[in-house]
């Protein structure tokens, strides 16, 4: 059973520091090369899927979540105001309401929806010293964030569509869900008040969910304050379970922002928000992807996907040479020398690398890699150039499996 705490550590992935603070991991290069390699491939899969990505700032007016309803309604977990200038300005909790502002700075119409836009962005909870950990429980959250801006039409076909994306992410990570849920309001939380609009977002993600075929269960008070949501929960191997990735029907804030599109009618009309986040917090799904995989990742997603390991010092200079070659074609390789032991020793310590390349003096002369893989096979010694080829095109596709017949 692996604990991602001691693991992230051990791995050099990630770290604290009481100077930092409780609940503020700092990543180190691996760590931060695993996260690297997550933004890439979410926001190449978001505009294959049709997002415009934006940047906003994790700073906003105390008015601004006034306006949404994350003041009334959250107040509790955000970080308190502060006194800028004779205004005060907040660290923001969530992304929806400056994306909102994103959307309301333009006129839009019908014909420009559904308008989905995207951000890898900052947010900040005032989380209490004793539920942080790790990279599970954090007060700086990195979220893989969306909202899709549509007509009330759209919305079912929108909504189905994040869905699909979060079950194609999660075929590229190697993660199961372990069960849906349709997350509804309970009674004595913070809600907005529109039974309504409650009602009517539930069914959209009823129908939503009874299309997908996929299983799930209606569990009260986990919605969020504005509306319900669809959950997609991943468990640890001691089936604690978390919720990593979320899809959301808000009538709300298109409301309370006062957006709009012009209809093919020509008059003013209310967009829907579908709020979505694929693979959730950055921290979150690291967590989960060390625990899942005990540090032995997906190769593209790998910290070193390469140890290039010359059998003497005579092949050090080749297998820098190659080294270079590998980082030319974007993978990430690194030369461990004989000055990190005898070959078996360095072969053990890069257990966790998902292709060793041992060159000898044949392989050497003849510009040729002995690969061993991670899972124990050993293919017959093959030329650098094919090696290069077959890692690159299971790489660039996002594939979990290590080795494909030519």
């Amino acid at each position: 059973m692996h604990d991602h705490r001691k693991l992230g550590r051990e791995l050099d992935l990630f770290d604290t520091d009481p100077l930092i603070g409780a609940g503020l991991p700092y990543w180190l290069p691996d760590g931060a090369a695993v996260r690297h390699a997550l933004e890439e491939y979410i926001r190449a899969a978001e505009r294959r899927a049709g997002y415009r990505h934006v940047f906003s700032p994790v700073l906003g007016k105390r008015e601004l979540y006034e306006i949404s309803g994350h003041w009334s309604h959250y107040s509790e977990d955000m970080f308190p105001p502060m006194d800028l200038g004779g205004e005060q300005v907040v660290l923001r909790p969530s992304l929806c309401p400056h994306h909102a502002l994103i959307y309301r700075s333009r006129p839009h119409s019908y014909r420009e929806l559904p308008l989905r836009m995207a951000e890898l962005g900052g947010m900040y909870r005032s989380e209490l010293s004793g539920v942080l950990g790790g990279l599970t429980r954090v007060r700086a959250i990195q979220l893989n964030d969306g909202h899709i801006f549509c007509t009330p039409d759209q919305v079912a076909d929108e909504a189905r569509g994040a869905l699909e994306l979060i079950g194609r992410a999660y075929a590229a990570l190697g993660i199961t869900a372990a069960r849906y849920r349709l997350s509804l309001p309970g009674a004595g939380g913070k809600y907005v008040a529109d039974p309504a609009l409650w009602e009517r977002s539930a069914a959209l993600l009823t129908e939503v969910l009874d299309a997908s075929g996929v299983p799930y269960e209606a569990v009260e008070g986990e919605a969020a304050f504005y509306g319900p949501k669809i959950d997609v929960q991943v468990a640890d191997s001691a089936g604690r379970e978390a919720t990593l990735s979320t899809v959301q029907v808000d009538f709300h804030q298109p409301e309370r922002f006062g957006l709009q599109y012009t209809g093919p009618d020509g008059q003013k009309h209310r967009p829907v928000m579908v709020h979505r986040a694929v693979i959730g917090s950055m921290e979150r799904v690291v967590a989960h992807l060390i625990e899942l995989h005990g540090g032995a990742f997906p190769a593209w997603l790998a910290p070193t996907q390469l140890a290039v390991l010359p059998l003497t010092g005579a092949e050090v200079p080749r297998a820098e040479a190659f080294v270079q070659r590998c980082l030319d074609r974007g993978l990430r390789a690194e030369a461990v020398g004989p000055e990190h032991g005898t070959l078996g020793a360095r072969i053990r310590a890069a257990r966790l690398v998902p292709y060793q390349a041992v060159i000898g003096p044949r392989e050497a002369a003849g510009d040729l890699i002995a690969l061993r893989l991670r899972d124990g096979r050993r293919p017959d010694p093959l030329p650098a150039e094919e090696v290069l080829r077959r890692v690159g095109v299971l790489v660039g596709a996002h594939n979990t499996a290590l080795w494909d017949a030519p």
